[in-house]
C-alpha cells in the first residue's frame, strides 16, 4: 500500500478519544461475588460443621492414642548391692538401667503367664 492510501484510511478511522482513569472505571463491567441461594448457603454450612465435627473426633483420638503410648512409671527401692549390680550390668553391655529393668519385668510376666 502507498503512503497517501495509508494516510486516506486513517484519515476515514475515528480516532480514539484520550480516556481518563474515572472514565475507564466506569466503563467497566462491575464484577460481583455470586449471591448463592439461601437452600446453598444452608447446605455449605452444613458440609463445613460436618467437617469441622470430624476434625475435632480425630484430634479427640489422636489424643487418645498419644495418652495410651504415654510412658508410665513405677518406683521400686533397691537394696544398695543389687543397684550395684544392675549399675554394673549396664556399664558392661552399655545399655540403660532402665532397659534391662524393663526386659527383666516382661521376662518375669510372660514367665508367669501374664
Amino acid at each position: 500500500m502507498s503512503e497517501e492510501a495509508e494516510a486516506g484510511l486513517a484519515a476515514r478511522e475515528p480516532a480514539a478519544a484520550p480516556v481518563s482513569e474515572a472514565d475507564a472505571t466506569r466503563e467497566r463491567p462491575q464484577r460481583s461475588l455470586p449471591n448463592p441461594s439461601g437452600e446453598e448457603r444452608k447446605s455449605k454450612a452444613i458440609e463445613r460443621a460436618l467437617a469441622q465435627e470430624e476434625g475435632r473426633y480425630r484430634l479427640r483420638d489422636l489424643k487418645r492414642a498419644h495418652a495410651r503410648e504415654a510412658k508410665h512409671y513405677v518406683n521400686c527401692p533397691l537394696d544398695y548391692d543389687t543397684k550395684m549390680r544392675l549399675q554394673k550390668a549396664a556399664f558392661d553391655n552399655d545399655i540403660k538401667m532402665t532397659v534391662i529393668i524393663k526386659a527383666a519385668i516382661d521376662q518375669f510376666l510372660r514367665d508367669n503367664g501374664y
